[in-house]
């Protein structure tokens, strides 16, 4: 897979990292651990804990009350993340004006970030913000949002983000009008030859992964059914068997 590199120092952590861009549609499924329903007290162990299951991405909620009823992490958190691991930050903002934050959140070590639709009305500048700041953009629709809407930016997003559950708050139920919206963007990327992933977050977990898997889904987000459990990293790696299992089994 043909790919850029690039390599920042962090003399603080004592390390540097790597981020790492694909520029072609990758078939293999990648488990996105959220850190929402980690428990923050414990943080750093709870990140160890999903790299030992494999994972290379980690999901970041970002929450600001007002387009959500709900309070999350921000910047420095994310900036406290990015020197505590090598993981891809997946920065999801659910916040009104995400464009006042999207250099924040890319200068904080963001390696892909998500705008929601829904959240402005000049989604395809915010794209641009964030693809003019190093990150991977990202369009996210909820579940009563079409996919139609989407259709002017498709083809200038590395990955599109599928709501399966109202956002806000971690530990709800799978919405399975989602799987029709995953398929949807399959077939309008493969029609038009777009480059995206197809992401779905919200109610994931080992009963539901083969049927959104099937349906192209290539980055499953996961938290409860992660960090809810007695080994987190048993769980990431049961997850990614199943996902790898409808993988084969897909036609």
């Amino acid at each position: 897979m043909e790919g850029r590199k690039s390599r920042e120092n962090h003399p603080e952590c004592g390390y540097a990292y790597v981020r790492i861009w694909q520029v072609r549609v990758s078939a293999a499924v990648e488990v996105a651990p959220s850190i929402l329903a980690a428990d923050f007290a414990c943080l750093g162990d709870a990140i160890r804990a999903v790299e030992r299951g494999g994972v290379s991405l980690l999901h970041v909620d970002v929450m600001d009350g007002h387009f959500v009823p709900n309070i999350s992490i921000g910047v420095p958190v994310v900036a406290s993340l990015r020197k505590a691991t090598r993981l891809q930050l997946d920065v999801h903002l659910m916040i009104e004006n995400p464009e006042q934050y999207i250099e924040a959140f890319a200068s904080a070590g963001a390696d892909m970030i998500s705008v929601h639709q829904e959240a402005t009305p000049h989604l395809d500048r915010a794209l641009a913000m964030v693809r003019e700041h190093g990150c991977k953009p990202g369009a996210v629709i909820n579940p009563a949002t079409p996919v139609a809407m989407l259709s002017e930016v498709l083809g200038k997003v590395d990955h599109v983000l599928v709501m399966s559950v109202n956002p806000g708050f971690g530990g709800q139920a799978f919405i399975p009008e989602a799987t029709e919206k995953i398929r949807e963007l399959r077939e309008i990327r493969d029609r038009h030859h777009y480059n995206y992933r197809i992401e779905v977050d919200g109610g994931i977990g080992r009963e539901n992964v083969a049927e959104v898997v099937r349906a192209g889904a290539q980055i499953l987000v996961a938290g409860t059914s992660i960090f809810h459990t007695a080994d987190p990293a048993a769980a990431v790696r049961e997850m990614a068997h199943l996902a790898s299992e409808a993988l084969a089994q897909r036609v």
